[in-house]
């Protein structure tokens, strides 16, 4: 009968608070897992608005494109004239 009082007040004086400790690192570990969350969001949401001009690049493409046809045409039209000079 001793002995079992022995074994209840090793429990209680040297495992409980063991098992207490580590569930308090779990907890704390759990809890800072939302703020981690709602700032990764945050970035995320920024960076998908530094994607959105991303279409803009088809528009940007076209456009240099034709730019690049027109000064050819120009380029073609101003060997003409100087040939026409000389």
């Amino acid at each position: 009968m001793t002995l079992w009082w022995i074994g209840n007040v090793v429990l209680l004086l040297v495992v409980l608070p063991a098992v207490v400790y580590l569930l308090r690192g779990v907890l704390n570990a759990a809890t800072s897992i939302v703020p981690n969350v709602q700032q990764i969001a945050t970035v995320a949401a920024a960076g998908s608005k530094d994607l959105d001009a991303t279409a803009l690049l088809l528009t940007t493409q076209d456009q240099v494109t034709k730019t690049v046809a027109g000064v050819a045409e120009y380029g073609g039209s101003l060997d003409v004239i100087l040939d026409d000079a000389s």
